[in-house]
């Protein structure tokens, strides 16, 4: 099975990114998951987009969830469009 591409847009010093870098990591033990970690601060078009809304889950170019990272929203994603 091909690894799926998980970009996390986040920034340095953000806890709710390492929950949700620990999320991604559980998940992937189930699915073949390749994260990508993207600091919106490196980007001012990235900036402008995300400030307010980091950490944003993008599987595969879709945003899927943004703010507070729940593990059930990602694994349901996940389970409706990647068979295990």
């Amino acid at each position: 099975m091909k690894r799926i591409l998980v970009t996390m847009y986040s920034k340095e010093n953000c806890s709710l990114c390492v929950k949700a870098k620990k999320i991604i990591d559980e998940l992937n033990e189930e699915y073949p998951l390749e994260l990508q970690e993207v600091d919106i601060y490196k980007d001012d078009e990235l900036l402008e987009k995300y400030q307010i809304m980091i950490p944003v889950i993008e599987i595969d170019g879709n945003e899927v969830e943004f703010g507070i990272i729940h593990k059930e929203v990602i694994e349901e994603y996940l389970s409706e469009n990647y068979k295990k």
